[in-house]
C-alpha cells in the first residue's frame, strides 16, 4: 500500500510518502514541506498548496491519501487556514479518484508511539525509527506527514474489515424486514 500523508497547514503544509503493509519493514519514498508566504492572498496561498500536492500525486501515485483530521483550537485563524489547506488536499485526491482517510492527532501519535499524547519530539523518533531514516525528518511538519501515512497503513485494514462487517450485518438486516 503506498499512501501520501498531509499535515495540512497554509504556510507550511506537510507531505509524505511510505509504502508497505502492516506487520512489515514500510519505506519512506518521499518527505517535504509544501510552502507559501504567510503574506500572499489566501487564494493564492490554496493555489500554491493545490499544485504543491498535484506534483506530490503526480510524481508518487499513491493509492491513498491520509489527512489530518482538522481539531477545533484556541486560534480560530489557525483553524480556518489548516481546515483550508485540508479540503485542498482532499479535493485533489477525489478529483483522481483516491480514496481519503482522516486521522485525528491522537490517533496518529497513538499509533506511531503507542501514545496519544506524545510530542511532536517523540513522533519524530519513532518515524525516524520506523523508517529506518538517520535524522527525524524536518520540519515537524514533514515527520507528522510521514506519521500520518503510517497510521494509515497500520490502521486501514482494520477499518476496512470493521466496515465490510457494518455493510454486511446492514445488508442482512434489511433482507430479513418485511417489504
Amino acid at each position: 500500500m503506498r499512501v501520501l500523508g498531509v499535515d495540512p497547514g497554509l504556510t507550511r503544509c506537510g507531505v509524505g510518502v511510505v509504502e508497505g503493509v502492516a506487520g512489515r519493514p514500510l519505506t519512506m519514498l518521499g518527505v517535504g514541506v509544501v510552502r507559501t508566504p504567510a503574506d500572499a492572498e489566501l487564494g493564492h496561498r490554496l493555489v500554491a498548496v493545490e499544485q504543491g500536492i498535484e506534483q506530490w500525486l503526480d510524481e508518487h501515485r499513491p493509492e491513498y491519501v491520509a489527512v489530518e483530521r482538522v481539531f477545533s483550537q484556541h486560534n480560530v485563524r489557525t483553524v480556518m487556514g489548516t481546515a483550508q489547506a485540508s479540503a485542498v488536499a482532499m479535493l485533489c485526491a477525489a478529483r483522481r479518484g483516491i480514496p481519503v482517510a482522516l486521522h485525528t492527532p491522537s490517533e496518529v501519535k497513538a499509533a506511531v508511539t503507542g501514545s496519544g499524547r506524545a510530542d511532536k519530539a517523540q513522533v519524530g523518533a519513532m518515524v525516524t525509527r520506523l523508517l529506518r531514516l538517520s535524522a527525524p525528518p524536518k520540519p515537524a511538519d514533514a515527520a507528522d506527514a510521514l506519521a500520518l501515512a503510517i497510521c494509515h497503513i497500520w490502521r486501514a485494514p482494520a477499518q476496512n474489515r470493521l466496515q465490510q462487517a457494518v455493510a454486511l450485518h446492514t445488508a442482512t438486516a434489511s433482507k430479513g424486514r418485511p417489504a
